[in-house]
């Protein structure tokens, strides 16, 4: 269609709440461990032998990375998902738990025809009144994903804890938070309406209550690249003594490694290095790039703070939308772990960094354990990534005589945090102006909603052809020109761009006179777009001025 331009020994404790419900302040709360790793996805492979032969056999999975081809090997591994995984828990990958219809329906419009291309200056495709069909589809995942309800008696679950409800499960059966069987629900918070996750540690008694305050230190960390906490407590309405911790809800997110390393994932990538021929690289050094700038930016942060993440891990970094990572998790160590967080902090920093720098050797050598034979890793990354890289990888991960800084992180990727900020500052101008589509529907809206209130009224103070007489007669005659215009064989006429183009200029209230003419020809009148809009206004303003009147004598 083309258009005119126009157109455990926890068992027992008291329930502890906090003194007030947070409010939106945010707290990005992560830990890592190699030991006690949240759903770590790199415990589903085995390490590499540590004898001469296997060795040998080791080197030739990296030498693999030469010609592109990603070290995994589907058929000996089982689907990984980071909600079902033993041990691991990611409190924020939410997989789809209903059948999702196609989002065709919420776009009429039908997808572009291959050969529609070359339009004459006025003309324009239906598309183009639209916002695109991905990021459309993205919007409705994440609404669909959010308003998701089971009953209590469907769930099992309780109506209500503390001030929250609707509980809704985001996974089958418990987790495992090193150590402590965890749960997660998205939940809505009565006070403001609005969706969070709920981490539940089952069966944990709280000793210490000043353990609370870290979750205070963490409330004070606002960064896009980190989850926010928002409080903390404990519960019995579970059944036991649970404790409880409240993040913002980011629907429809996945985790690096389900990003990156699943079999799906590898499928696809191997799909777009056979399309190119073997000549890309599993990670564009642009993306690794991005993503080395947002979690050295949210290290920056938490570090400042005297703070720890401890979750720069594959399986606990989100990717929320595309190539927008955060840190999820963040805080919970420091609650569980409340005797050694505070004292260990620098080391905890220092760990940070190391992890981080395994992250990124992950992602690009295509391999969560490519880090376990660093000497073929940094080949691999030395030959087809630039030295900057190299460099940044080797600081991580080495150990020089003073300690680490992510500081000095951030003045090596200095040069690159440019180019991020250019790319950011394009992706949001083309949102504006996506948003700019979607602008122009509230004020047609309004507008074809007065003439709902108007057009065919039955009655209206004690007159029953109300709307058939005086402005609103011209009203009705205006509305069989927009919308029940036929052509000359009497044939109706289904043109967008007229209703469009005619509603605008109504809008703007211009002076341009059209012809308009009743059904049986009788009657003929030529009126301004502004003299219609005057009209409207004034029959809307009737109708509006007795609502109003009404509900005052009624109050």
């Amino acid at each position: 269609m083309i258009f005119s331009r126009y157109i455990a020994e926890h068992v027992h404790a008291p329930v502890f709440i906090p003194s007030s419900l947070s409010s939106a302040t945010q707290d990005p709360t992560a830990n890592t461990n190699n030991n006690t790793s949240i759903r770590n996805p790199a415990y589903r492979y085995s390490a590499p032998p540590s004898n001469s032969s296997s060795s040998s056999n080791n080197n030739s999975q990296f030498n693999q990375f030469g010609i592109h081809v990603p070290n995994f090997v589907p058929q000996q591994q089982s689907k990984y998902n980071p909600l079902l995984s033993n041990g691991h828990i990611d409190p924020y990958f939410y997989p789809p738990s209903f059948h999702h219809q196609s989002l065709n329906q919420y776009h009429k419009v039908p997808a572009l025809l291959p050969h529609v291309a070359n339009l004459l200056p006025h003309q324009r495709v239906a598309q183009s009144f639209l916002i695109p069909d991905n990021l459309n589809e993205q919007l409705i995942k994440r609404q669909e994903a959010a308003i998701q309800t089971k009953s209590a008696r469907e769930s099992g679950l309780p109506d209500e804890v503390h001030v929250y409800h609707s509980l809704y499960p985001l996974e089958e059966k418990a987790g495992k938070f090193f150590g402590h069987p965890s749960w997660l629900y998205k939940a809505i918070c009565r006070t403001n309406g609005k969706p969070y996750v709920m981490v539940r540690i089952e069966g944990f008694r709280l000793v210490n209550e000043h353990a609370m305050a870290m979750v205070k230190e963490w409330k004070k960390i606002k960064h896009a690249n980190i989850i926010s906490i928002k409080e903390a407590f404990t519960t019995r309405a579970f059944g036991d003594s649970s404790l409880i911790f409240i993040y913002d809800y980011h629907p429809c997110s996945i985790t690096l490694f389900e990003a990156y390393f699943t079999p799906q994932a590898q499928a696809l990538l191997h799909a777009r290095l056979q399309a190119t021929g073997g000549t890309a690289l599993p990670m564009p050094e642009t993306t690794l790039w991005s993503f080395i700038t947002q979690i050295a930016s949210a290290l920056k942060t938490i570090h400042a703070a005297g703070l720890s993440a401890r979750t720069i891990d594959v399986g606990k970094v989100i990717m929320t939308s595309k190539n927008r990572l955060r840190l999820s998790c963040c805080g919970i160590l420091d609650v569980l772990q409340y005797e050694t967080a505070s004292q260990k902090a620098p080391y905890y920093q220092q760990e940070d960094l190391l992890t981080f720098g395994k992250l990124i050797v992950s992602l690009a050598c295509n391999s969560p354990q490519s880090f376990l034979n660093l000497p073929q890793s940094f080949e691999y990354i030395s030959t087809f990534y630039s030295a900057d890289l190299k460099n940044v990888v080797f600081y991580l991960l080495s150990k020089p005589s003073s300690l680490k800084t992510i500081d000095e992180v951030i003045r090596m990727i200095g040069p690159r945090l440019l180019h991020e900020v250019n790319s950011t500052q394009y992706y949001t101008d083309t949102l504006e102006s996506n948003l700019g589509f979607e602008l122009e529907n509230s004020r047609l809206v309004r507008l074809l909603s007065k003439f709902g209130f108007i057009n065919e009224r039955p009655e209206f103070s004690d007159d029953p052809r109300w709307s058939e007489t005086g402005d609103r007669y011209v009203i009705k005659l205006f509305r069989e020109y927009l919308f029940h215009q036929i052509n000359e064989v009497g044939v109706p006429v289904i043109d967008m761009s007229h209703v469009i183009s005619c509603l605008n200029k109504l809008d703007a209230g211009v002076d341009e006179k059209i012809l308009l003419t009743s059904r049986d020809d009788e009657t003929s009148i030529i009126v301004s777009y502004k003299e219609i809009k005057d009209c409207i206004n004034s029959a809307f303003n009737d109708l509006y001025s007795s609502f109003h009147t009404n509900n005052n004598k009624t109050k």
